[in-house]
């Protein structure tokens, strides 16, 4: 797990009292460096708890898409499109778990030209037991925040989503 700064204050509370000096209102600046300060955090712990299992959280949520689809396997596009990535993303996260034998690419037969990715037995082995450490951890908010606090924190993080054209609500 990262090293905690132990800073004796808060920084982004400071650039917050900086930036009113010089710009103006600060609340959206503090609101958006924390939740990327927040992202960095929980990237951090995630790494470190699928390292053991040979992933990252990007395939990670790959196989767990994979493991998710009624068949076992999906069109690349799709990948893409349900993680939110670009394609070149998409092609190198699946030829990683290609490699690690957790996934396998097959032709689709609905597109002559189109490429699946099928999760494997061992990719469906591997995405369980990673989600399960995950899951002891909490996702790494459990410590945080209750579960009203976890659905209302979901609840305005939402509502970004939507306002940013992620998907109707």
């Amino acid at each position: 797990m990262p090293r905690p700064l132990d800073l004796p204050f808060d920084p982004i509370d400071r650039a917050g009292e900086l930036w009113e000096t010089h710009f103006g209102p600060a609340d959206a600046m503090r609101v958006a460096t924390s939740i990327m300060r927040a992202q960095q955090l929980l990237l951090g712990r995630y790494d470190a708890i699928l390292k053991p299992h040979g992933l990252t959280f990007a395939r990670y949520e790959a196989l767990v898409l994979l493991h998710f689809s009624r068949s076992g396997a999906l069109p690349l596009s799709l990948i893409g499109q349900r993680l939110m990535v670009h394609p070149t993303s998409v092609t190198n996260t699946v030829d990683r778990l290609c490699a690690q034998g957790l996934v396998q690419r097959r032709p689709n037969p609905r597109d002559g030209r189109g490429v699946l990715a099928a999760i494997t037995e061992e990719g469906r082995r591997v995405v369980v037991a990673a989600t399960e450490d995950l899951m002891r951890d909490g996702f790494g908010l459990a410590d945080s925040y209750d579960e009203e606090q976890l659905q209302e924190l979901f609840a305005l993080l939402r509502h970004l989503r939507v306002s940013a054209g992620d998907f109707t609500s």
